[in-house]
């Protein structure tokens, strides 16, 4: 980077912290959050916004049927695959004001400073901006990215309800974003995605940058633990059959399944049914989840073998049964080493201190990741809070994760003219 004509550029991290914030004002919420639902009038205002920003950057727009926006800035070669970065705008109900809104600003960012100064990229640039990344108005997650790239099929998306009963389709006819472009069209040469990290790990460590490798895997699991309901006061504790006593026990020996597994061993239990949830009455059956993370595949085989072996230990048939049931899988998602290592060499260029990391949560970049060579680059946030509206980063960490961004980009696209003296 030290002999590249672009070495010096930076971008306006006033200029982004400042675009954050007025977005922030479009469904905010009392304690500073922000709540912007999936194709809500919410999100409808945070799409008109942005995307004047972007047509002012000087890109040209596109909507695809699932309502996906991209904004392309041309390159010399427009026969090059663009290199595209991106996130999404929709958040939870008591959301905050950078996740996912980050990495679609720091796209605009960058070509914002491309735009001040004149450069001219190889191959074409562009933001986009992912339909319902959230899923807590309309599910599945990742819809717009999953639609993209053939994950999810677009008539069950579009078909998909709220709790009203209102579909996927007539929101975004409703908001004016049910576009014709096909979905799955446009080819990505490279995609970056730039993210809060949304754990504790940078800030604990005292680094600006994430340089994530991949997505944990995940495998989730309900255990149903089956006894007998009996009168609470009657019934001696010898001649009981409980369900939710055999459980505690059980979720003991679970919950410390991933100890021998760390760094990067998760394991999670969140969810719980009890029958017939009585005060006076001995629980005759608990149903509970299990949500297993790791990076490596054989890795998460043997975590699964061993919850199979914790569940076998503790089924005793004609007393308390365990059974174990499969719920879904999501394989570990590496991204492309290319892409990382530009990261981590465009963060070593610019004296950013950093780290690779992985990433536990999903992200649209993990679905891309099916479709074309993928890295996303993590900053830190305060607490590891995330999904809150007491959410923040650092203006100067989101800044420092847009240099990289801008950086890593240019390094993928390539450079054929610029002027950046001001």
């Amino acid at each position: 980077m030290t002999n590249s004509p672009t070495s010096a550029l930076r971008i306006d991290g006033q200029r982004l912290w400042q675009s954050l914030m007025d977005l922030a004002k479009l469904g905010a919420t009392p304690k500073g959050g922000n709540c912007r639902l999936a194709l809500t009038e919410e999100d409808r205002q945070g799409r008109e916004l942005v995307t004047g920003w972007l047509r002012d950057a000087g890109l040209t727009l596109q909507v695809d049927q699932i309502g996906n926006i991209f904004a392309r800035r041309e390159g010399r070669r427009d026969d090059l695959p663009p290199v595209v970065t991106g996130s999404h705008l929709d958040t939870q109900p008591t959301g905050g004001r950078f996740d996912g809104c980050y990495g679609v600003l720091a796209g605009l960012e960058v070509m914002r400073v491309l735009a001040d100064h004149q450069i001219t990229t190889e191959a074409p640039l562009e933001v986009v901006i992912w339909t319902n990344e959230e899923g807590c108005r309309f599910v599945p997650v990742m819809m717009g990215s999953g639609v993209y790239t053939g994950i999810i099929a677009l008539e069950d998306a579009l078909a998909a309800k709220d709790r009203q009963g209102d579909t996927v389709a007539a929101s975004l006819e409703r908001i004016g974003y049910a576009g014709d472009l096909p979905v799955g069209e446009q080819e990505f040469g490279a995609y970056f995605e730039a993210h809060i990290e949304q754990g504790p790990v940078l800030e604990a460590e005292g680094l600006q940058v994430g340089a994530v490798t991949g997505s944990l895997g995940l495998r989730w699991f309900d255990v149903v633990v089956t006894g007998q309901e009996a009168h609470a006061g009657p019934t001696p504790m010898p001649y009981r059959r409980d369900a939710l006593k055999h459980s505690a026990a059980l979720l003991g020996e679970i919950l410390e399944l991933a100890d021998p597994y760390q760094p990067n061993g998760r394991v999670t239990c969140g969810e719980f049914d009890l029958y017939p949830n009585s005060r006076n009455v001995i629980p005759g059956q608990v149903r509970f989840s299990v949500d297993i993370r790791h990076l490596e595949p054989e890795v998460l085989d043997q975590m699964e073998q061993a919850l199979r072996d914790v569940c076998v230990r503790h089924d005793e048939p004609g007393k308390v049964t365990v059974e174990l049931r499969d719920v879904q899988q999501v394989p570990p998602t590496p991204f492309d080493k290319e892409l990382v290592d530009l990261v981590r060499s465009s963060s070593r260029a610019l004296e950013i201190p950093y780290r690779d990391i992985e990433t536990g949560a999903g992200h649209d970049a993990v679905f891309v990741s099916r479709v074309a060579p993928t890295a996303m680059i993590f900053v830190p946030c305060e607490d590891g809070i995330s999904h809150n509206e007491s959410e923040y980063a650092k203006p100067e960490d989101l800044e420092a994760g847009a240099n990289v961004l801008l950086h890593a980009m240019l390094g993928k696209s390539g450079v054929v003219d610029a002027q950046t003296s001001e």
